[in-house]
């Protein structure tokens, strides 16, 4: 059993952005990853202000935003009638309001830089093929077991190990994820492939009855990223054989030209299925504390998972920062982050069942409101794109 003075559990975006924030605050860090190497899974994701807010805090922005595209316009498209129905401006306005500007990346990109610099600190050690499969409270604190026979005993165990959490279940087991019975795939293209029509300095939203697209460009331009999702007919719990590449023809077949010509570039041996689960208010118990997807996984209808991730970075460094105690540096960072992070979990699956309506009286009120909608009215973005300004460790 090694002793190491604070632990933590996975090596994905959250991790490695932990890590860098404790590292930065004088904190000796050890941080296993159960894959034999740190990657990322995927292809592009958005990042706005608050994530931006999060990265510049743990000290990373200027590196991060290297890698980033900063498009012009969020353009919401309906998949079936090719109609523009509204778009939000992320220009000079956008900028003054929030502080940041609202960027898109390859996720492998973000965890490159994560990982360049916490390789760069002293204070944090990187272990691979270590996954931990038993988590053990004791006293003054917490012991967590590895697949391999090796063992950590830890003052502070963090548990950023994602959606399948081990550590949750030590603080908070409450079962299985939840399926939505959507399922995503992606693939990415050059850009030189894409049509002049896709629109190059905007994000592409494509919505229509239980499916949409997303597509803009990432890695500074180079390539094209599109995600195609759908909810499957066929879904059954327990079951694998939904979510499958005949239904995804079916489903955006019924789309536009510029929405089924995407369907011939996408990674077909591999499908997302949507996950999440319901918020709860706890997320430590003992030395044990969670963040990101093992705290609050969501669905990605408002492109916040990794941004929530970055925010509890930031804040968690903070609060081990600021107090000796443990206790009170969990209570202080769960009353800084449950409330918020649980109205995202909320709003997400809020703003999936609104994106994917049928054809009807519902629909059509969803419609005349983003087309009566300014491009530059953020009214209802400021909860969650200003947190950085309200934030307070108290």
């Amino acid at each position: 059993m090694q002793r190491v003075p604070l632990l933590v559990v996975g090596g994905g975006i959250g991790g490695l952005a932990v890590a860098n924030a404790l590292a930065n605050r004088g904190r000796k860090v050890h941080l296993i990853e159960k894959e034999s190497e740190f990657g990322e899974i995927g292809a592009g994701i958005q990042l706005a202000p608050n994530a931006s807010w999060a990265l510049d805090r743990i000290g990373v922005l200027r590196d991060v935003t290297a890698h980033a595209v900063f498009p012009q316009r969020i353009v919401w498209m309906d998949a079936i009638s090719g109609e523009q129905l509204t778009w939000l401006d992320l220009g000079e306005r956008f900028v003054e309001r929030y502080g940041y500007r609202y960027f898109v990346m390859h996720r492998s990109d973000l965890l490159t830089v994560l990982l360049e610099h916490a390789k760069s600190k002293p204070s944090i050690t990187l272990e691979t093929n270590k996954e931990a499969v038993e988590i053990e409270h004791r006293e003054t604190t917490a012991v967590v077991r590895c697949a391999d026979g090796t063992a950590y005993e830890a003052d502070v165990v963090v548990g950023a190990d994602g959606l399948w959490s081990v550590v949750r279940k030590a603080v908070h087991d409450d079962g299985e994820p939840i399926c939505s019975e959507y399922v995503a795939y992606r693939g990415t293209i050059p850009i030189g492939d894409v049509s002049a029509h896709a629109g190059l300095d905007n994000v592409m939203l494509w919505t229509g009855p239980e499916m949409h697209l997303v597509q803009y460009p990432v890695r500074r331009g180079e390539l094209y990223n599109q995600v195609a999702v759908f909810r499957s007919k066929r879904y059954r719990p327990g079951s694998h054989d939904w979510g499958t590449p005949e239904e995804l023809d079916e489903k955006f077949g019924r789309g536009v030209e510029l929405v089924r010509a995407a369907l011939s570039r996408f990674w077909r041996n591999r499908r997302w299925p949507m996950f999440d689960r319901l918020p709860i208010s706890q997320w430590s118990r003992g030395r044990v504390v969670l963040m990101g997807d093992a705290a609050h996984p969501m669905l990605q209808y408002l492109a916040q998972g990794a941004a929530q991730a970055l925010e509890d970075a930031a804040v968690l460094g903070d609060a081990l920062g600021s107090y000796d105690d443990c206790e009170t540096a969990f209570a202080v960072y769960q009353r800084a982050r449950v409330e918020r992070t649980s109205r995202v979990q909320t709003e997400a699956r809020r703003w999936g069942d609104w994106w994917h309506q049928f054809p009807g009286p519902g629909l059509e009120r969803r419609n005349a409101y983003l087309r009566s909608r300014a491009p530059d009215d953020y009214t209802e973005a400021d909860w969650l794109y200003g947190y950085g300004e309200r934030y307070a460790l108290r």
